[in-house]
């Protein structure tokens, strides 16, 4: 069986095509610049590729050339589209409405494009790609899969704010946590690893990357994460500042005489990383700059690693323990050194950190001393392969 993976955000279409018989990725691209200028970068497993500018007003034209580059051309790798069985999309914001993975109809459609106001970035772009889909593949079923329904087992306790309770009961203010496909894909893989039942670990998921979030994952399901309301609260990112006083918000808004909407640009897009270093939003040049000894790259480095290891040791004291810390996601994947100085001086916590097994990137591999009490794993990602999963077994009953 072959599924079409989409990813879709407010102006581009990132997709992948995978044979479930081997779970093997047969092309995968990116519809990029949607309503601006329009650009496809398209590729196969067996190195054919398409880059090229192309004209996309919306999604719907940018998902027609999709269908093209899979089916026409010399970068084709199915003759028509009735060879893809099923459609799975990424869902960022499934809010409460949404708690597992849903087959999509024109309601569901609707809905995704209602709680936009949550997630104005992403949300739009998914009902416009759903839309898209719908019209040029009416036959084959969609599937939706929500970052967001894996934290939904996330106790109250966790996930309300010290807000009046009729904000949660009228505007929905809570914690909803984000990056929810891949700490579960991540957690069920350790599990395999590990050769033990997820139900049976305690585990600290480090997503990492331009936007990281770090969740507690007991007994199988996720119990906290940093990510809140939006993607901007928790850890320090490339551009975002994470969690800071809400009055130092208006106090902020207040001298730059910002509307809200400029506070929440300043916020997402002009802090974290990029805000303090005056560098860059980009982990690798903000090792480079602190490693040559410019002082605010430094104090970047030191704030994020310092958010990452607080936030292990407040998962673990909330679990009552913690069996295994995962590194994921770009920086996670990638960066021994954030690696290495998150867990330096963990010894308290059961970790035996291990310097020369973590000099690689970008593979899975066991970081920990074999005498750690605790494990310490980088387990590389793969959000496209989950979603593929949840769509074929929507869509088989298996």
């Amino acid at each position: 069986m072959i599924i079409l993976v989409v990813n879709a955000g407010s102006s581009s279409l990132k997709y992948q095509l995978i044979n479930m018989d081997d779970e093997s990725v047969i092309a995968k691209g990116n519809c990029d610049r949607i309503g601006i200028d329009g650009h496809l970068s398209h590729k196969t497993s067996d190195g054919r590729a398409i880059d090229e500018p192309c004209n996309f007003p919306t999604h719907s034209e940018a998902f027609s050339r999709l269908v093209e580059a899979l089916t026409t051309g010399d970068a084709a790798v199915i003759s028509s589209m009735d060879e893809i069985s099923a459609v799975g999309h990424r869902i960022v914001q499934g809010a409460e409405v949404f708690t597992k993975t849903t087959l999509v109809t024109p309601e569901v459609i609707d809905k995704i494009e209602e709680l936009k106001e949550l997630a104005p970035v992403h949300n739009h772009g998914h009902a416009l790609a759903l839309w898209a889909c719908t019209k040029v593949m009416p036959n084959v079923p969609q599937v939706a899969v929500f970052d967001t329904a894996f934290h939904q087992t996330i106790p109250q306790k966790a996930y309300m704010y010290g807000l009046p309770y009729e904000d949660y009961e009228q505007y929905h203010v809570r914690k909803y946590g984000f990056h929810g496909t891949s700490h579960r894909y991540v957690t069920a893989e350790l599990a395999k690893i590990m050769g033990k039942d997820l139900k049976d670990l305690k585990v600290v998921s480090c997503h990492l990357g331009n936007g990281s979030s770090i969740t507690a994952v007991q007994n199988g399901q996720s119990v906290d994460t940093t990510m809140g309301f939006t993607p901007l609260d928790g850890v320090l990112m490339g551009t975002r500042c994470g969690a800071i006083d809400p009055s130092a918000v208006t106090y902020v808004a207040g001298k730059h005489g910002f509307s809200t909407g400029d506070m929440d640009t300043y916020m997402n897009k002009k802090s974290g990383l990029l805000g303090v270093s005056g560098k860059s939003s980009d982990w690798r040049d903000i090792t480079a700059a602190s490693e040559s000894g410019e002082k605010r790259a430094l104090l970047a480095r030191d704030m994020l690693v310092y958010d990452i290891k607080k936030d292990i040791g407040a998962y673990a004291a909330a679990m009552n323990g913690l069996d295994a810390v995962i590194f994921t996601g770009g920086i996670g994947e990638n960066a021994p050194n954030c690696r290495e100085m998150v867990c330096t001086d963990m010894e308290y916590l059961g970790i035996n950190f291990d310097k020369e097994a973590n000099d690689f990137k970008g593979e899975l591999r066991k970081i920990s001393a074999p005498d750690s009490k605790v494990e310490v794993w980088v387990i590389p990602t793969n959000e496209e392969l989950l979603i593929a999963r949840d769509t074929l077994a929507m869509v088989t009953g298996k």
